[in-house]
């Protein structure tokens, strides 16, 4: 597993040039710069890679959600339309929240950092962390033919084995959250990448705590 994840982070480095971030503090979007960023974007293209070597037939699997869900799929030439708008209340909603809003072609991405969604070590969400994710509930609701992609990650620090359980209930407990706020829970896609895919440097305190995080990211279902 841990090989298959280094290859597809390697793999997802190059379509980072044409993600856009927000900055929740300024209001300011930019381009994000693979020499400063250190990975970050990467993890949206890495978790379309694990969705698609896990399926291998994104056509089937997309069929299999709108049976399982009972939603339709976005036809013609809607998707960029469709995640435009839903991109746009995104970044309303959640300016000055913490939570970066990126965007890769068709798919959206959160990032939740780990300094405001969980405490140290801890598998269950800050409850001053749950508005924030009311704020995203609402537009998940509002737009319901997306797959809902959650990951954890961690920092290098303890063993393989620990950070990918930890990951893997962190994304469990922002999921789970959210399918209490009648979102369809055949919509989501829940994953632990443990430490990999770091987007700072794990050498440094400021480092790890960026690590530590939640990604968030909706594709859209087509036909």
């Amino acid at each position: 597993m841990k090989n298959l994840i280094v290859a597809l982070s390697i793999a997802s480095v190059t379509v980072l040039s044409g993600c856009t971030t927000f900055d929740p503090y300024t209001g300011e979007e930019k381009t994000t710069n693979t020499a400063k960023g250190a990975g970050i974007g990467a993890g949206a293209a890495l978790l379309v890679s694990y969705l698609a070597n896990k399926d291998k037939n994104s056509g089937e699997r997309n069929r299999r959600l709108l049976r399982d869900a009972g939603i339709g799929a976005i036809v013609g030439g809607g998707v960029g339309y469709y995640m435009d708008t839903q991109e746009a209340k995104l970044r309303q909603q959640l300016r000055g929240t913490g939570v970066s809003v990126q965007r890769d072609g068709d798919n959206i991405n959160l990032i939740m950092p780990g300094n405001i969604t969980f405490p140290s070590n801890g598998r269950d969400l800050k409850a001053d962390f749950y508005p924030v994710l009311d704020s995203v509930a609402l537009i998940l609701e509002e737009f319901e033919k997306t797959i809902v992609a959650v990951a954890g990650y961690t920092d290098s620090q303890g063993s393989d084995a620990y950070n990918q359980s930890l990951s893997e209930a962190r994304a469990n407990s922002v999921a789970s959250y959210l399918k209490t706020k009648q979102i369809i829970p055949a919509r989501f896609q829940i994953v632990g990448f443990g430490e990999q895919n770091p987007i700072a440097d794990n050498t440094t305190e400021q480092g790890r705590g960026l690590n530590r995080r939640v990604e968030l990211t909706l594709l859209p279902i087509t036909e």
